[in-house]
């Protein structure tokens, strides 16, 4: 089988590996280089670096839309396109050149979080599953048949990073068993996603990270999870920004406005929320590095509160 790749992060690199051991890679497409860095030099992407190492030919349009870009895909006949966080649209003209089409990995359990971030909202959203879809492309965003799928579970206390992580390779074990049956003479059968319980992950912003205490202690803990590593939840405490790396929710035995600390000790820091409070355990102050929370209020002893009796 002729696959064409296209993908660009880290996500994509463990699906890419399992297509080449699955198939021909005959190219793949990954998006252009990018600056990064102090330097801002331009730097490749994860599968760029990937496939160089595999010797594969890569190609790096800036959008698929051109009709020389179009032409240059189709003359490499593929009978199959994988794409994998590539972060650019396919257009129906693209999606319509390999023979089998184009197949998707994406990182949730459709129709539920179709969009940029599905990896995060869900996390955010307090989801206790999720799961990859392999997908047959069609013209709407993230809404063709599944041809294969796997649940999991999410940790309770689980980051969107180290989510991301076993996603990555939970999805290429789905696309290797998906090429594997389709070597065989099998044919995936499309499943037709339901019109109920579609939701959208929409793309992160970094103003999100910023925590209101007005919120849930539940639903900041779970936005803290969500945003580590990236933008990670940050917040004022006691008059300095600091970013967030863990935290979770607790009780809280009397009224506080939210806000206020109300614990400061070698278990963390307790911050009143509209219902509950946040207990900070890992923090990062502007220039320095991750330290506990006890770290932070061992340097702070304005903040040395007795715990409550």
């Amino acid at each position: 089988m002729r696959v064409v790749f296209a993908g660009t992060p880290d996500f994509a690199v463990p699906s890419l590996r399992a297509a080449a051991t699955r198939a021909e890679v005959i190219a793949v497409y990954t998006q252009p280089d990018r600056p990064a860095g102090r330097g801002r030099a331009l730097m490749p992407s994860p599968v760029k670096k990937e496939a160089l190492l595999r010797g594969i030919p890569v190609f790096q349009p800036e959008n698929l839309k051109s009709q020389i870009t179009k032409d240059a895909l189709r003359a490499l006949k593929p009978d199959l396109m994988i794409v994998v966080a590539y972060g650019l649209i396919l257009p129906k003209s693209v999606l319509e050149i390999p023979g089998g089409g184009c197949w998707n990995v994406h990182a949730s359990m459709l129709p539920r979080w179709r969009g940029a971030a599905p990896i995060q909202r869900a996390i955010e959203a307090g989801d206790t599953r999720t799961g990859v879809c392999l997908m047959q492309m069609e013209a709407g965003l993230d809404t063709g048949p599944v041809l294969l799928s796997n649940e999991t579970e999410i940790g309770a206390n689980e980051t969107g990073g180290e989510l991301h992580d076993r996603l990555a390779e939970l999805g290429a074990r789905t696309l290797s068993d998906a090429l594997a049956l389709t070597s065989m003479g099998m044919r995936l059968q499309p499943v037709v996603q339901a019109e109920e319980g579609v939701t959208y992950a929409h793309k992160l912003d970094k103003a999100e990270a910023r925590l209101d205490w007005q919120s849930s202690a539940t639903t900041l803990a779970n936005k803290v999870r969500a945003f580590n590593p990236w933008p990670m939840a940050d917040a004022m405490l006691a008059g300095e920004r600091v970013r967030i790396h863990s935290a979770i929710a607790v009780p809280l035995a009397r009224a506080v406005a939210p806000g206020e600390i109300v614990q400061a000790d070698r278990h963390g820091i307790d911050i009143a929320c509209a219902d509950g409070a946040l207990r900070i355990r890992t923090l990062q102050r502007e220039g320095g590095r991750m330290i506990t929370a006890a770290d932070f209020v061992n340097a702070r002893r304005d903040l040395q509160l007795p715990s409550p009796q």
